[in-house]
């Protein structure tokens, strides 16, 4: 062999011996190479978000939680939607607002990695679907709505146990008509939203008018709030005597027992499980944020006299019934879920406090 050529040789071979900076970056999983971005977005993943969305992606593990995995769904989800759907969350529904500067506990590049993990799932390329919708009828839009929608959408697009709302402006600001369109037409294959591909186009085109209608108004700018207290105060009315709870299934306590207690002062503690964003837009009185995600911190806060501890989320029995189950293994035994949830409880009246709002200029 020349001498030439075999010196390029040597020099080829050294080089391909040298891991570059971004190889080091990179890692082999199932065959498919992940980079750091993704790996530390599996694990944000796992924090927050496999309680409501499940382990693998599958959806529905929670509340109605939609298969964030569902490859129909990822050929449609870009970057910038998957992002404000985690920074800015769904107010109003389980779905928290993650990111920071929302009031969750989440960095810009945090929720990044988060996008990367979700977007490293799809097994197909991202879709861009024609934005260009004929303008349908309402009259007609409304009759295909009820007629097949309504059922688990909602009659007004809200949401229900077993499908998530296509009306939160949050979420109808961040996807154009080809999104909508297309879901309508192929629906979701493996789980409970049909395709509907035999309704005439017509009908799609008058479904996606009826849906652009249920958004309105338009998202508000995002709140901010000043940070939660600390929990040096989580016994409410300390010298006072406890409740008196009879818990379902040893495991639930009825709202209107815990709006009774606190009435009367008794002491108790109650826990809200949610991210700290859903804390600052509107809790029980009384409660400390206490997030699912964060229990190993927390919980040596907690005291070790028997006093009362009730805890609830949104769901309302995904994420406060996984910090009781948790509070039992530490040797917490009167733990008990606010049966209802939260929503039911602000929409009851029930005793309630927000979390000051910070003027839009405040460094």
């Amino acid at each position: 062999m020349p001498t030439a050529l075999r010196l390029a040789l040597c020099a080829l071979l050294a080089l391909l011996a040298l891991p570059s900076a971004g190889c080091r970056r990179l890692r082999a999983r199932g065959g498919r190479v992940e980079s750091a971005s993704v790996r530390q977005g599996r694990a944000l993943y796992a924090r927050y978000c496999a309680l409501c969305h499940g382990r693998r992606l599958q959806g529905y593990a929670a509340d109605h939680a939609n298969a964030l995995g569902n490859q129909h769904f990822l050929s449609l989800a870009t970057p910038g939607f998957l992002r404000a759907a985690i920074r800015e969350g769904r107010p109003g529904t389980p779905m928290s607002a993650w990111g920071r500067a929302a009031g969750g506990p989440l960095t810009d590049a945090q929720v990044d990695d988060l996008v990367a993990f979700l977007r490293s799932r799809a097994r197909r390329p991202l879709r861009a679907p024609a934005e260009f919708v004929p303008p349908g009828d309402l009259t007609a839009g409304r009759a295909a709505w009820a007629q097949h929608c309504q059922r688990c959408h909602g009659d007004r697009g809200q949401g229900s146990p077993v499908a998530t709302s296509v009306a939160h402006p949050n979420f109808l600001s961040t996807v154009g008509d080809g999104f909508l369109r297309t879901t309508i037409i192929e629906g979701r294959p493996g789980t409970a939203m049909p395709s509907f591909r035999t309704l005439p186009p017509a009908t799609v085109d008058s479904l996606v008018r009826l849906v652009r209608t249920l958004g309105i108004p338009p998202p508000p700018p995002p709140e901010r709030f000043e940070p939660p207290p600390g929990l040096d105060r989580l016994v409410m009315n300390p010298t006072a005597p406890p409740p008196n709870f009879t818990l379902r299934e040893g495991r639930f306590v009825p709202g209107a027992q815990v709006a009774r207690a606190i009435a009367e002062g008794r002491r108790m503690v109650i826990l809200d499980t949610r991210a700290t964003s859903d804390w600052s837009r509107g809790h029980v009185a009384g409660a400390l944020p206490f997030p699912f995600y964060d229990i190993e911190d927390m919980a040596r806060h907690l005291p070790r006299d028997g006093t009362w501890i009730v805890a609830y989320c949104a769901c309302p029995h995904a994420a406060s019934g996984h910090v009781v189950d948790l509070l039992r293994q530490r040797g917490y035994p009167r733990t008990a879920v606010l049966d209802e949830g939260i929503t039911w409880w602000m929409q009851q009246g029930h005793p309630s406090a927000y979390a000051a709002r910070l003027p839009a200029d405040a460094p």
